[in-house]
């Protein structure tokens, strides 16, 4: 049990029915939740809204409620405190209900369109191989040191991003490095976490379907960085228009990495192969076993942020050497007929392009590339047109087919992306609805020595079609496929 008072330590309370000195179990914003004694906190969400279940939480025993206005008729015994914004309350809530464990550790947040999951994870890697007891957010997974579990969101919500903060103090983690996606940051995930350093990777175009205009998915994603503390780094990349913009209104220290421009942390790719890169990094070289200059970019942002947090720079260099790629980033397996099947995450035009150039930089020519490409239902959809144009200009075939449709008619995601198509790339094009049948399809047209792409799941392990999800593992398919096809 703990004090309601201390609890709301920083959080704007507007008007008090009751009284706040009061223990309360726990804190929940999911009334189906609720236990004997909780404090529940009514959220505003995008569906549905937190003050209608006021009663249902009640019911089943919360002795608070955190609102944003107060329920027509009151319960006796029952304390309700009203705040202006009751997802910025619960944010400090949570920090304040766990010890404010993100002031224990060291906290890096990664925010950007592209090379989140990448930039977070391979920290998290590299921290661990210096010795160090390290903690991971991130799309794919959580990671208390060597424990793992499952993620379900880029960004948590607060009360489960300080439970496993809390579990990473506990565990005597000495950094925690963390994906921050626009979307947390709008809704408050992200208040009251203490940040010793935040990284910008590139703006590019994305969650157009939550954000109504692109100024405002660049606009909050600054206002991360704006809210830094002066004692936090700051370290942006320079050869995107946006990064200077991230960095005008922040009182942290003011970094820069770029391949292209003057920066604190530069870099230069001396050789692109299938095996590595061969980076020169601030005048010293390293040979990385990553690929693509996005994967350039993904390495010197991680190299600042190590030195950044006093690791020495040559140490740095040799952890970088031992990196392997991130699940379902520019993954990828060689037939017995030499055929490449490349697996990534690529969902947005930007991530795309970037991978099909990469590709374009070290293949020969003398092949045939055909990538395999969908889109998300109930996402984004002026981008569809986009990536098929993308796809179908810069591949040898393009077969478009279904992501994770959702709600939506797989179909009429398709019928979208086949709009972006120019009349001279038409004969290249191919449209299967059902991806293992367009992956299928893929590994019987490819012939030796031919490149794959799967674009759009990258590490997912399913499919999402009306609500339910299925089992399916783009690179693990394609594995099945190119073997029986060598049989």
């Amino acid at each position: 049990m703990i004090a309601l008072k201390d609890i709301l330590y920083k959080v704007a309370i507007e008007a008090v029915k009751g009284t706040t000195d009061i223990a309360v179990h726990k804190i929940e914003f999911d009334s189906r939740k609720i236990e004997s004694g909780d404090v529940f906190v009514a959220i505003k969400g995008t569906l549905s809204d937190g003050h209608d279940y006021i009663e249902k939480a009640l019911s089943l025993g919360a002795k608070a409620v955190i609102c944003e206005h107060f329920p027509e008729t009151v319960a006796e015994g029952i304390t309700y405190v009203q705040v202006q914004d009751t997802s910025l309350a619960l944010a400090f809530m949570s920090a304040n209900f766990y010890g404010n464990p993100s002031e224990n550790l060291k906290l890096v947040g990664v925010t950007g369109t592209n090379g989140k999951t990448t930039i977070a994870s391979l920290l998290y890697q590299l921290f661990k191989k210096a010795g160090f007891k390290v903690g991971l957010l991130s799309t794919v997974k959580i990671l208390v040191d060597t424990k793992e579990y499952k993620a379900t969101h880029t960004t948590p919500d607060s009360l489960t991003i300080n439970h496993y903060l809390n579990e990473m103090v506990n565990e005597g983690c000495d950094y925690c490095f963390m994906e921050v996606s626009s979307h947390g940051i709008h809704q408050k995930r992200t208040e009251g976490l203490h940040f010793v350093g935040g990284v910008f990777t590139n703006l590019s175009h994305d969650h157009l379907d939550y954000h109504p205009t692109f100024a405002e998915y660049r606009d909050v994603k600054k206002s991360f960085f704006d809210n830094l503390p002066k004692t936090a780094f700051a370290l942006v990349n320079s050869d995107d228009k946006n990064g200077t913009v991230m960095l005008q209104n922040t009182k942290a220290k003011k970094l820069t990495y770029a391949l292209k421009s003057y920066a604190n942390y530069r870099a230069q790719i001396l050789e692109n192969q299938l095996s590595g890169l061969l980076l020169k990094i601030n005048e010293q070289e390293v040979w990385v076993r990553l690929i693509g200059s996005f994967n350039a970019y993904n390495l010197l942002a991680i190299y600042g942020v190590a030195v950044e947090l006093g690791l020495e720079n040559q140490e740095v260099l040799r952890l970088l050497s031992e990196l392997e790629s991130v699940s379902g980033r520019f993954q990828f397996i060689v037939s017995e007929t030499n055929i490449t099947a490349i697996v990534d995450y690529a969902h947005t035009p930007d991530a795309l392009d970037n991978v099909l150039k990469t590709i374009a930089d070290i293949r020969t020519k003398n092949e045939q590339l055909i990538t395999v490409v969908g889109c998300g239902g109930d996402r984004d959809t002026t981008k569809r047109p986009i990536m098929a144009n993308i796809a179908s200009t810069m591949s040898d075939k393009a077969i478009f087919t279904s992501d994770n449709p959702r709600s939506e008619k797989p179909e009429a995601i398709i019928e979208a992306m086949e709009k972006g198509v120019e009349p001279q790339n038409f004969k290249k094009t191919l449209s299967i609805v059902d991806r293992k049948q367009a992956i299928k399809t893929a590994c019987q047209l490819a012939q030796p020595n031919d490149i794959i792409l799967i674009a759009g799941k990258g590490h997912e392990t399913y499919q999402e079609i009306q609500g339910v999800r299925h089992d399916f593992d783009d690179m693990k398919i394609v594995k099945e496929l190119l073997e029986q096809l060598n049989k």
